[in-house]
C-alpha cells in the first residue's frame, strides 16, 4: 500500500466507525456498471459537506488491491449485488486530493510536477518487473504498469476544481491543468474508471473541451446518482428515531434541496451534527466563509 496508490481502507473504516453512518454502498453498483465502458468518466459536483470525499474513500477501499475489504462491506447493501465480487480489491487505485498538492506548491507547473513524481515513485514500487524505458515520464509509467499488472486503474480525484477557485483569473494556468488531465485520462486504455468530485460545474470553463469525456452528475442534473450524495428523507426519518429527535423539526431546518419532484435531499453534515448534539442549528454555513462563496452566489445563472 502507498499514500496515493492503493491507500488502503483506513479512511473508510473511520466512516463506518462513526456514530452516524448511512449506507451509500450501492453507489459501487453504479460505478461497476460503467467500468471499462465509454461512460467510465464520472464527475460528481455538489456543495461542500455532501459526502463526496467519503464516497471516494469508499470506492478506494472497495477497488484497491493489496488489502482484503470483505469485512468492511459484508454487511452493507453492495454485498448483495451481483457485481460485488467482480471488482472487489482487484484494481490499482490512485486516489488524489488535488487541494493537497496545490497547497504544497506555488504554481501550477510545480503542482503538476510534484503530483507526477509522487505517483511515479509509488507506481515503480508495484511494477518493479515492468520495462520502464523512461521512469520520469508519467504517462509511460502508467502504461507500463498497466501492461505488467493487466488491471486497469481506478483513478479518484477529490476536489479536482480547486485550482479554478485559487487561480480563477489565470486562464493559462487553467488550460495547462486541463490539458494535463486530458493527456492523463482521455482515450487511455489503462483507465478502468475515472471519478472526480468538485464544487463547480465543468461547463463553467467555457469552450475548452479537455474534459468532454466526463459525464457530470450535478445538483441540477443528478440523473441516477441522486441517492448517493446527501441524506434522503426516509434515511433521516430512521436516524431521528434512533437518536430521539423530532423528524419534522429536523426536516424543517435542513430540507433545502429538491433535485427531483418528491425526492428531497438533506445536507448530511447539518443532519449529523444536529443529531449528535441534539440541537437544531446552522451547521453547514460554518464550513465555509461567506467571502469564498459570495462570487459564485452572485453568478446566479442556470446550471451553476
Amino acid at each position: 500500500m502507498g499514500d496515493y496508490v492503493n491507500p488502503g481502507t483506513d479512511k473508510f473504516q473511520m466512516s463506518l466507525n462513526s456514530e452516524i453512518y448511512v449506507d451509500k454502498s450501492n453507489l459501487i453498483a453504479k460505478t461497476n456498471a460503467l467500468f471499462r465502458t465509454r461512460q467510465r468518466f464520472i464527475c460528481i459536483s455538489r456543495p461542500r459537506r455532501f459526502g463526496k470525499t467519503m464516497a471516494a474513500e469508499m470506492l478506494s477501499a472497495y477497488y484497491g488491491a493489496g488489502e482484503d475489504a470483505h469485512p468492511l462491506f459484508e454487511n452493507l447493501a453492495i454485498a448483495k449485488h451481483p457485481s460485488y465480487e467482480e471488482h472487489l480489491n482487484k484494481h490499482n487505485v490512485i486516489m488524489i486530493n488535488m487541494q493537497e498538492f496545490l497547497s504544497k506548491t506555488k504554481s501550477v507547473e510545480e503542482m503538476l510536477l510534484l503530483l507526477q513524481s509522487t505517483i511515479i515513485e509509488e507506481l515503480l514500487e508495484i511494477s518493479s518487473g515492468a520495462k520502464h524505458h523512461n521512469k520520469a515520464d508519467f504517462i509511460k509509467v502508467m502504461k507500463a504498469t498497466y501492461r505488467e499488472t493487466k488491471q486497469p486503474f481506478v483513478i479518484l480525484i477529490d476536489e479536482w476544481d480547486c485550482l479554478f477557485r485559487e487561480y480563477k483569473d489565470d486562464k493559462e494556468a487553467q488550460k495547462e491543468y486541463l490539458d494535463f488531465l486530458r493527456l492523463w485520462l482521455k482515450d487511455q486504455a489503462y483507465v478502468g474508471l475515472a471519478y472526480m468530485t468538485g464544487i463547480l460545474p465543468i461547463k463553467k470553463y467555457g469552450t475548452h473541451s479537455a474534459l468532454n469525456m466526463f459525464r457530470e452528475y450535478s445538483m441540477v442534473d443528478p440523473f441516477n446518482f441522486i441517492d448517493y450524495f446527501g441524506f434522503r428523507d426516509f434515511e433521516v426519518k430512521e436516524l431521528c428515531l434512533i437518536h430521539g429527535m423530532d423528524e419534522e423539526e429536523v426536516k424543517k431546518w435542513y430540507n433545502g434541496y429538491f433535485l427531483e419532484v418528491d425526492k428531497p435531499i438533506l445536507n448530511p453534515t447539518s443532519v449529523s451534527q444536529c443529531l449528535e448534539s441534539k440541537k437544531l442549528g446552522n451547521y453547514w454555513n460554518k464550513t465555509e466563509t461567506y467571502e469564498a462563496l459570495k462570487d459564485y452566489i452572485a453568478f446566479d445563472f442556470d446550471g451553476l
